[in-house]
């Protein structure tokens, strides 16, 4: 165990010497070790930048190099499994000083975790509109839904979502006139991951629907938080978005 110890450390470290007691086939100890040091942390990198792909647009791709080489070496992946190797960059990012500048990189980076993610998600059907059909109107307020298994949603302080999107090709690069937060809804009803802005309330309203509220009290939640709450609008939303997979059935009637 010392061995494989000194190995993982040296391996993330390039200032630290090979451990003793490796012996290469071929060509020195030494030179071996940096070559194959070098391609762990060259896919590493590789592994950051096509999970982060919008950081990496948005700082520049040498900028991104020289930041994921520090990531990499003060984050080591905790699994052979490298599917969510990265889920730490957002916090890494928050404290990072040289991107200061830029407050709202690391719920971007969070965006970009959802959307990985959403992508790898269990496969459901989305929930059939026609259900809510068969619903008695006097019971509507008493309906759950079950939550899609790719649903997310990220809220900032930022507009991510908007940033995400112009630098994504999901729109036209522009300038941000209105500078405000933005809650994201992220879901992979399909084949394809799903990214779109929420309108006011619709992060409260989500989020309790997929907790098991019964849509009485989601939109008594959302309503409190927004005096105009639509709930036509924002369920009908949803439920386009694929946003839940099924109605919960309904409790008996005393």
């Amino acid at each position: 165990m010392q061995i494989h110890e000194s190995f993982a450390s040296a391996l993330l470290a390039p200032e630290e010497t090979p451990p003793a007691g490796l012996s290469a086939w071929s060509g020195p100890v030494g030179r071996r070790f940096r070559v194959y040091r070098d391609n762990v942390a060259i896919g590493l990198k590789n592994v950051l930048a096509s999970r982060f792909p919008v950081v990496e647009k948005l700082v520049g791709d040498a900028f991104f190099a020289a930041m994921a080489e520090v990531f990499v070496s003060a984050h080591p992946p905790r699994s052979p499994l490298l599917l969510n190797y990265g889920d730490d960059l957002p916090d890494f990012l928050a404290g990072f000083e040289p991107v200061a500048e830029l407050p709202y990189l690391a719920d971007v980076a969070r965006l970009e975790i959802a959307r990985s993610r959403a992508y790898h998600a269990e496969d459901a059907a989305p929930l059939d509109p026609q259900a809510l059909a068969a619903v008695l109107p006097e019971r509507l307020a008493e309906i759950r839904f079950r939550a899609h298994p790719s649903l997310a949603v990220i809220r900032s302080p930022h507009p991510i979502g908007t940033i995400w999107a112009m630098n994504s090709g999901e729109a036209e690069p522009a300038p941000i006139t209105d500078w405000r937060g933005e809650d994201v809804l992220v879901c992979r009803p399909h084949m394809l991951v799903e990214t779109r802005v929420l309108p006011p309330g619709g992060a409260l309203f989500v989020g309790a629907l997929a907790e098991g509220a019964t849509l009485g009290a989601a939109y008594a939640t959302a309503a409190a938080s927004v005096a105009d709450f639509d709930l036509t609008l924002h369920l009908t939303g949803l439920i386009q978005a694929g946003c839940f997979t099924a109605l919960e059935p309904l409790e008996p009637q005393p």
